[in-house]
């Protein structure tokens, strides 16, 4: 990306106009994120109940990589620093993790379970490092968390009448890995676009290479499932694009908070696709989870 052009001043704006065009960028790039992101997991899952989870995520990481390195050669957008570039791939390695053990869940597991656990806690863990790096945390936000532990207990108690694995433990991994993950990649300045991303894409495929040689994991993927695998890559990168650029717009909280409604999209495409049964307890206990992750983003962005 070239040198970025000095704004001419508008003379007559009004005041608070650029934060409230800051504002709605964030929501918009925010919300769009986590449609990009829903149905990149529910792509995820399905694909790996039909291929090798480790295979799936590579692809995910290879075309990832292939695409923003081209971007970033295509746009001139100079190399970043050493700081952005260890945040990047630091944020690589905690991201690929949780997305293994998020589409392992949605493969073993429901999709209803799985999907708002880990949305919950991939909004919990920002807004705890926002308070360990900036002070204390809001009322509001223990209201929030209050309501999340209601909504974990209520998908997990809705799935366990139901019999089968719900994939909980799957969930919590990887929602304290995309957690994280959400929380290096906002850390990265402005300015710095395709190459994290980039470097993201490479730390995690070279990660995922080693666990494959050193644990002799399976991990080709079918021709048939190649596709598919090849479109969960595609959304998977445009939300990790849509929301970098929601972080740099505005507060990373956020950012975060909205993106995390991914839940929502990937409940929704679980029950018209793959035919889930929800019963009501489970209706309740997803809409305490998106209501918690509203309070919590609500109080992160005030």
């Amino acid at each position: 990306m070239a040198a970025r052009r000095p704004r001419p001043r508008r003379v007559e704006s009004l005041p608070g106009a650029d934060a409230a065009g800051a504002n709605l960028a964030v929501v918009v790039l925010g919300l769009a994120s986590a449609v990009a992101f829903g149905s990149g997991d529910f792509g995820g899952g399905w694909t790996s109940r039909r291929a090798p989870v480790l295979g799936v995520s590579l692809i995910v990481q290879v075309v990832g990589l292939a695409v923003m390195t081209l971007a970033a050669l295509a746009s001139r957008e100079p190399l970043p620093d050493a700081g952005p570039a260890a945040l990047a791939a630091i944020g690589g390695l905690v991201g690929v993790i949780g997305i293994v053990c998020l589409y392992h869940g949605l493969a073993v597991g429901r999709m209803g379970v799985v999907a708002p656990v880990t949305g919950v806690l991939a909004a919990i863990v920002p807004v705890v490092a926002g308070v360990v790096l900036e002070g204390a945390l809001p009322p509001i936000v223990w209201l929030g968390v209050a309501f999340a532990l209601l909504a974990v207990v209520l998908v997990t108690r809705a799935a366990g009448s139901e019999g089968g694995r719900s994939g909980l433990e799957f969930a919590v991994a990887g929602g304290l890995g995309i957690g994280l993950f959400t929380v290096f990649l906002g850390l990265i300045p402005e300015g710095n676009l395709f190459w994290p991303l980039a470097i993201v894409k490479l730390a995690a495929g070279a990660l995922l290479v080693a666990v494959i040689l050193v644990a002799r994991q399976p991990w080709r993927v079918p021709r048939t499932v190649m596709p598919a695998a090849i479109g969960v890559a595609a959304l998977d990168i445009t939300g990790n694009g849509l929301f970098l650029l929601a972080a740099q717009a505005g507060a990373l909280a956020v950012a975060a908070v909205l993106s995390s409604l991914y839940p929502v999209v990937t409940v929704v495409l679980a029950v018209t696709v793959l035919h889930e049964r929800v019963t009501r307890v489970h209706v309740v206990g997803i809409a305490a989870a998106i209501i918690a992750i509203v309070l919590i983003g609500s109080a992160s962005g005030g």
